[in-house]
């Protein structure tokens, strides 16, 4: 099997900075790996809320997380200042498949890349529901086109 090498920024479509803490380094001096995940989390739901296409105590629709994963190149480490990239890697009725990219600072290539499935479903049954058009129109401006 290949290895898979690693993204380049001009394959994302919305960036944010996001500070790293000294919390975050671990015992072998990188940032430990679970918090990849935050990184992660950071950046999709940041994404939503500057795109008015979630607001987290009201929106009836929220997203739950039904599959991650990451695949990791370079350490990042504090006190970097990490880039996030973001895409839609593929939308359906009720979910969205996003890329993110983890760059360093002046970092062309992912010192870390990988995957979150969020799923709508309705705040009160936990039933999956289409994805609101605001919602809707926010992902399809980071949406891959093939």
């Amino acid at each position: 099997m290949p290895k898979t090498q690693p993204s380049k920024r001009d394959q994302f479509f919305h960036f944010q900075t996001i500070p790293t803490r000294w919390m975050d380094n671990d015992v072998y001096g990188h940032v430990n790996n679970v918090i990849y995940y935050s990184f992660f989390d950071t950046a999709v739901n940041q994404f939503l809320i500057e795109q008015s296409a979630l607001d987290i105590e009201n929106s009836s629709v929220i997203g739950l997380v039904v599959e991650t994963q990451c695949q990791y190149f370079s350490p990042i480490t504090f006190p970097h200042v990490v880039t996030s990239g973001l895409r839609a890697d593929r939308i359906g009725t009720s979910s969205v498949h996003y890329g993110i990219g983890l760059f360093c600072e002046g970092n062309n290539e992912a010192s870390a890349q990988g995957s979150f499935i969020h799923v709508y479903v309705d705040r009160v049954t936990r039933r999956p529901t289409p994805i609101p058009a605001a919602m809707m129109s926010a992902i399809n401006k980071i949406a891959v086109r093939f």
